[in-house]
């Protein structure tokens, strides 16, 4: 098996696994006022957004956002976590094409 083929089938096994990370939660638990997420939450739900972006083409019970969230710091750990996984993803890429080519 070639090294490109071999790099392929490991990229897409990888991305398989990692898309079972993301999260549904059930609506009503969503508008539960006692369970409110704050940037932790929010840290993880940007970092599973790319995986529940996609499952949301698929599935409608899967949301990328929490509506029961405290606001700003939701917000913040949000585009926080996307960040991190961007920057996860890009330098991931990065390497594959350089072994690669």
């Amino acid at each position: 098996m070639k090294t490109k083929t071999k790099n392929l089938l490991l990229i897409a096994v990888l991305l398989i696994l990692l898309s079972s990370c993301a999260e549904t939660v059930n609506v009503k638990q969503c508008v539960d006022q006692n369970n409110v997420y704050g940037f932790w939450g929010g840290t993880w739900h940007g970092m599973i957004l790319t995986f529940s972006f996609i499952g949301s083409l698929f599935d409608d019970s899967i949301a990328i956002y929490a509506v029961n969230n405290n606001g700003g710091w939701y917000n913040f750990g949000f585009v926080g976590g996307f960040f991190i996984m961007f920057r996860i993803f890009f330098k991931l890429i990065v390497a594959i094409i350089n072994a690669i080519f």
